[in-house]
């Protein structure tokens, strides 16, 4: 039988599919050959000896959290309380890209915002749409239909950000007082650590805040310049094949910073984390 694996607690891996819920434990053979199944994997599974038996290729696999097969990432953001920090959204979503993993920016605390406000920060809004993200605020619902439907999904973003009212939003038996998601999922601080699968509007969330250490580990500079939509996608009008938009001439990229197609902070961020990568 095929199924997915939803939780792990020590050696024990929860499979479930359309037929129900099976405790199963992975084959001699895993160990000797040193693959360690991850939740989120796809597996072969014996329901009759509760053993799996093979697991399918995954598409990506994190380590923190230790999960595999993630779809998306949904990377709250607020606009004030605290303020927008592009820095964070936008290594958030170059690091998520880079993992082959699809970023959605939920962007959160509108309401608060003032009159000018409210404007500069749609220019924000509009820009992001524009370049190629999927954005979605969290005035009401109705945002989020289909949204994680057949999909694995992991909530990331700033502290203090509004994971916990959006999770209220989207499931209000949770009724959550704090902005710890795990409380939300019916972990409390003694429980034993274990990643776990939990379903939401007929998809999958991770039980956790995300990535709990965000660099760019691994990462090159130039992974950082093509997992940046506009840094990637205006390589080709560059002089050189291998600009990286800082110090060369004849620059598209440069260019369109001084022309205002790029948001000045997308392009002093991206200087930043090519910077890091000396430090």
């Amino acid at each position: 039988m095929e199924g997915l694996i939803i939780r792990n607690i020590s050696n024990e891996y929860i499979v479930k599919n359309t037929s129900g819920i099976y405790p199963c434990r992975a084959r001699g053979k895993f160990r000797k050959d040193k693959i360690v199944p991850l939740v989120g994997d796809k597996v072969i599974f014996d329901e009759k000896n509760n053993y799996i038996l093979e697991i399918k290729k995954r598409k990506n696999h994190l380590i923190r959290p230790t999960v595999a097969n993630i779809d998306q990432a949904l990377i709250v953001t607020s606009v004030k309380s605290p303020n927008l920090d592009t820095n964070l959204l936008d290594k958030l979503l170059t690091i998520i890209s880079y993992n082959n993993i699809e970023p959605i920016i939920c962007f959160t605390k509108l309401d608060l915002l003032t009159e000018e406000e409210q404007k500069e920060i749609l220019n924000y809004i509009n820009y992001y749409k524009k370049i190629g993200y999927k954005v979605v605020t969290n005035e009401n619902k109705e945002n989020f239909t289909n949204l994680f439907k057949n999909k694995i999904t992991v909530l990331t973003g700033q502290s203090g950000a509004g994971k916990s009212s959006l999770l209220n939003l989207l499931n209000p038996n949770l009724k959550l007082k704090t902005d710890e998601i795990s409380k939300a999922l019916n972990r409390g601080k003694h429980t034993t650590r274990h990643t776990e699968l939990y379903e939401l509007l007929d998809g999958y969330i991770v039980d956790t805040p995300g990535f709990s250490q965000v660099d760019f580990h691994n990462m090159t500079k130039f992974d950082i310049r093509d997992n940046m939509k506009e840094m990637f996608e205006n390589l080709h009008y560059c002089k050189y094949r291998d600009c990286l938009h800082i110090k060369e001439d004849n620059c598209r990229v440069k260019e369109m910073v001084q022309t205002k197609e790029i948001l000045t902070s997308r392009y002093e961020n991206y200087k930043n984390f090519i910077e890091s990568l000396k430090k």
